[in-house]
């Protein structure tokens, strides 16, 4: 796998980024085309730097050590500034390099302080060859805010590992090729980092000898998508109901309009004995499923939904609608047809296993389970929409019966063998 052969980053707006490095230069070598890019976009960059770099040559002594220290945090203004990025001013967590996986929980309080609000995390590959790169990561992934996508940059990847090891991410890595311009600017911000590109105080091999910084000169930055490890929280969900009546305008936006005249258009049957609709959202598909069905179990985990998808069946005696998650919000059966819009992507591998198998296990044979979701990746999400498919269709008690790939979103009707 080249850096040529991945799919392009995904050029969209982002408000403010924070970016974490574990010593001055890595956000340099791993992510100065997209900084600048960004910067140039109008993004607000936080960076944040865990540790001085002051260990780079371990047989220093302390005072060495105190004097590298103040070198390379004067090299990372001077890249800065060759960057374009002079507005950008570097919060130094100050944290012991060569030693920082013992102060992980310090440097997440750090982060935690600074990363309300952004909606870009930049962080070191979590698998990077570096046990600070590694704890800087952990801590990074711990402090960011629940709605921002996380991506890291790899550094020691490329001169440690080989492409095909299975420990790279290949299938959540995008490729970010610069311009002439960024590749002329980030080339200048390294050749600032000169005690990393010489020899040492004692005659040691540069940090960065030539065949190491080939991997950084060749004009494209690989960066991999880093989704939460576990279910998008309730609490998520709850605030975007508490700020908004219909937080994702299901009722008025064209995309929902469409994408809910699809799902009844591709369901098989004209009508159903028992529907049950997981996360009901504020139960404008549960209406239209009303009309095709004797009988309807809807629910959702926010109490607020649910008291808005009452609302919008009000009058309908053979609509239930309760406060539930999947997969215990799966009933024990015989179901007719099980419908999962813009849910599945939200779960972890265990919440997904699980309610796979308890839809299987829920509808009756020849029953339907319909999916449909979003094809971009959702920032709060373990997983996009393709993968979930994937996993639908992988599952040997269903068979494919409608698949639909829109721009959009992606829908497939499974059929209980």
């Amino acid at each position: 796998m080249t850096a040529d052969e991945l799919p392009a980053w995904p050029e969209q707006p982002f408000e403010r980024a924070l970016v974490v490095a574990a010593h001055p230069d890595d956000e340099t070598l791993g992510a100065s085309g997209l900084l600048q890019r960004l910067h140039a976009a109008g993004t607000a960059v936080t960076l944040v730097v865990a540790t001085d770099g002051e260990a780079a040559f371990p047989a220093a002594g302390a005072a060495e050590r105190r004097e590298l220290a103040r070198t390379r945090r004067r090299e990372l203004t001077d890249s800065l500034r060759a960057q374009g990025l002079s507005g950008v001013e570097p919060a130094w967590a100050g944290l012991p390099d060569s030693g920082l996986a013992a102060h992980e929980d310090e440097l997440t309080g750090v982060l935690r302080e600074r990363a309300a609000g952004h909606d870009l995390c930049l962080l070191p590959w979590p698998d990077d060859p570096h046990p600070d790169h590694q704890a800087a990561a952990r801590a990074t992934l711990a402090a960011a805010p629940v709605p921002a996508q996380c991506w890291s940059y790899p550094i020691w990847l490329w001169h440690r590992l080989r492409p095909g090891d299975p420990a790279i991410p290949w299938p959540r890595a995008r490729s970010l090729r610069l311009t002439g311009a960024e590749r002329d600017a980030k080339a200048a911000a390294i050749a600032t980092f000169t005690s990393q590109l010489e020899p040492g105080p004692r005659g040691e091999d540069p940090i960065l000898p030539e065949d190491v910084l080939a991997h950084f000169t060749h004009g494209t930055e690989v960066f991999f998508r880093e989704p939460p490890r576990t279910s998008a929280p309730v609490s998520r969900f709850a605030s975007l109901y508490a700020d908004a009546e219909d937080p994702w305008s299901v009722g008025s936006k064209w995309y929902e309009r469409r994408k809910r005249a699809m799902v009844l258009a591709c369901l098989p049957d004209e009508h159903y004995g028992t529907v049950v609709e997981p996360a009901c959202g504020v139960g404008v598909l549960t209406r239209d499923l009303a009309a095709r069905a004797d009988r309807v179990l809807a629910s959702d985990p926010v109490p607020a939904a649910v008291e808005r998808t009452r609302a919008a069946v009000a009058g309908l005696s053979h609509v239930d609608v309760h406060i539930g998650a999947v997969p215990d919000a799966v009933p024990a059966g015989p179901v007719d047809l099980l419908v999962y819009s813009e849910l599945l992507y939200y779960l972890d591998d265990h919440a997904l296993d699980a309610t796979i198998e308890a839809s299987a296990a829920a509808l009756r044979p020849g029953g339907h389970l319909l999916a449909v979701h979003w094809l971009p990746w959702a920032p709060e999400a373990p997983r996009d929409g393709r993968d979930a498919h994937v996993r639908l269709l992988a599952h040997p008690a269903f068979e494919p019966l409608v698949e639909h790939t829109d721009e959009q979103f992606l829908l497939h009707v499974l059929r209980r063998r």
